[in-house]
C-alpha cells in the first residue's frame, strides 16, 4: 500500500463514521447496508473525479477549482473548506473525548487537550518520522478493528440481533445522503495529496479506492453495533468487546489520523490564498521544529480552534453539518466536472467567472429546496445532475453567442 493510500485509510477509521452508521439503525441491517454501499460507490466516483481534475491540472483541489471559478471563486471554496475542516476537527476531537471518557474518566476537557495536542504532534513530525509511524499505528489500527469487528458481528450467531428500533427513523434517501455525505466531504482534500505523486492517476484510484472500503467497514461496524448489540456508544461497545486499553488507542489514534488530513488540508486551503512566493516550504534535508511550525501554521491554528470548540460547544448531531458540506460542495464539483469533462472549459483569466458562480448558486438552492422533499434517490445525485445540466447550457450558450458577436456582418 502506497504512503497516500495508507493516509487515507486513516482518515477513513474515524469514529465519526462509526457513529454516522450507527444513525443508520431505523433502516435495518439489509437496507443499511444497500444505502452505504450504494452512497460509497456515488462517493467513490465523485472522489476520483475530484482528484483527476487536479491531476489533470497539477494543482491542489482549491487551486484546481480557480480553472472554473476564477481567482477569487477558488478562494471563496478555500475558504469555505476552511470553516468545514475547523467544523470536523472539533467534531472529531468532541467525539474522541466522550468515547476515551467513557473507558478512562480523565474529564472532557483533558480528553479534547490530550488530542488536540497528539494531533499537533503528529503534524510536525517530519514525513520521513511520520510515515514510519504511521506504517505501525494504521496496522494496529487495523488488527484492532477486525476484532471489533468479529465481536460485534458474532451477535448474528449468537442471536442477539433484536427488532428494529422504534419510533421515528430514516428514509431510504436520507439514509442515502449520510452515507454520500463523508466521501463527499473530502472532496476539496483530494488532490491535495494526489496531484504531485510519481503516478497520479494511480495513486489517485488507490486512494479513493482505500478510502471507500474502509469507511465502508466503519459505517457497517456502526450500522452492525446499534442493530444488533443495541449500542451506539463507542466506549460501551469497546468495553464489551474487551478493548478497554485496546479500545483507547483505536479512539485516540483513529481521531489524531484523521484530523491530521484536516490539518494538512487546511495548510494547503490557506496557501491557496496566498502567492506562490508567499507559501512557506517545509524541508526535509534541513528540517527544524521552527521550520515545521512554520510550515504548518494554518493547520496548528485549525487544530487549536477545533479543540477549543469541543471543550466549549456540544457537537453530537452532526446531520445539519453533513448537510451544509453537502450544499456547498456537491454543487462546486457539479460545476468543475461539467467544465472539465463535458465542454472542455478553458481557464480565462477572470477573477471571477460568472458563468460558473450563476450555476454553483443555482446548484445551491436547488441542494436547499430538496432537502424540503423525501426523495429516494436524496438530494446530492438530483443536484449535481442538474448543475452540471445548467453549466453545459450556460457554457454552450455564451460560446454561441461569443460566436455571434464576433462574426462579421
Amino acid at each position: 500500500m502506497s504512503r497516500i493510500s495508507l493516509i487515507w485509510l486513516g482518515a477513513a477509521i474515524s469514529i465519526a463514521e462509526i457513529l454516522t452508521g450507527a444513525s443508520l439503525e431505523s433502516l435495518g441491517l439489509v437496507r443499511g447496508l444497500i444505502v452505504i454501499v450504494l452512497g460509497h460507490l456515488i462517493g467513490f466516483l465523485l472522489l476520483v473525479l475530484a482528484g483527476v481534475i487536479g491531476v489533470k491540472n497539477r494543482e491542489g483541489s482549491m487551486r484546481s477549482s480557480a480553472l472554473s471559478f476564477g481567482k477569487y471563486g477558488s478562494y471563496f471554496f478555500a475558504i469555505m473548506n476552511i470553516i468545514q475542516l475547523i467544523g470536523w476537527q472539533g467534531i472529531m476531537i468532541f467525539d474522541a473525548s466522550l468515547s476515551a471518557q467513557g473507558i478512562l474518566q480523565l474529564g472532557h476537557t483533558w480528553w479534547c487537550l490530550i488530542i488536540g495536542v497528539l494531533t499537533t504532534v503528529w503534524i510536525l513530525l517530519g514525513l520521513k518520522h511520520r510515515d514510519k509511524l504511521n506504517v505501525v499505528v494504521m496496522a494496529l489500527l487495523l488488527l484492532l478493528t477486525i476484532v471489533l469487528s468479529y465481536v460485534i458481528f458474532s451477535g448474528l450467531n449468537n442471536g442477539e440481533a433484536g427488532p428494529k428500533a422504534v419510533g421515528e427513523g430514516l428514509s431510504f434517501g436520507q439514509g442515502l445522503e449520510l452515507s454520500i455525505a463523508m466521501p463527499l466531504s473530502w472532496l476539496p482534500m483530494i488532490a491535495d495529496y494526489t496531484h504531485r505523486a510519481n503516478k497520479p492517476i494511480k495513486t489517485t484510484f488507490s486512494a479513493c479506492a482505500t478510502y471507500t472500503l474502509a469507511s465502508i467497514w466503519m459505517y457497517v461496524i456502526g450500522l452492525g453495533a446499534a442493530v444488533i448489540t443495541h449500542e451506539t456508544r463507542i466506549d460501551q461497545i469497546m468495553l464489551k468487546a474487551g478493548l478497554g486499553v485496546a479500545g483507547l488507542f483505536i479512539i485516540v489514534f483513529s481521531c489524531v489520523t484523521t484530523n491530521f488530513i484536516d490539518a494538512f488540508s487546511c495548510n494547503q486551503s490557506t496557501f491557496a490564498l496566498l502567492p506562490e512566493n508567499r507559501i512557506p516550504k517545509e524541508s526535509e534535508g534541513k528540517r527544524s521544529l521552527k521550520n515545521s511550525i512554520r510550515a504548518n501554521i494554518p493547520g496548528i491554528i485549525d487544530t487549536i480552534i477545533g479543540t477549543a470548540g469541543a471543550i466549549l460547544f456540544p457537537m453530537e448531531n452532526i446531520t445539519e453539518f453533513l448537510y451544509f458540506i453537502g450544499s456547498i460542495f456537491a454543487p462546486m464539483i457539479s460545476v468543475q466536472i461539467a467544465d472539465q469533462f463535458i465542454v472542455r472549459h478553458k481557464k480565462s483569466d477572470r477573477r471571477i467567472d460568472g458563468i460558473a458562480s450563476i450555476s454553483w448558486i443555482l446548484g445551491f438552492v436547488i441542494y436547499r429546496v430538496l432537502m424540503n422533499y423525501d426523495l429516494v434517490v436524496g438530494y446530492t445525485v438530483p443536484d449535481m445532475l442538474i448543475t452540471v445540466l445548467i453549466t453545459v447550457i450556460l457554457r454552450k450558450c455564451t460560446l454561441k453567442a461569443g460566436a455571434l458577436i464576433k462574426k462579421p456582418a
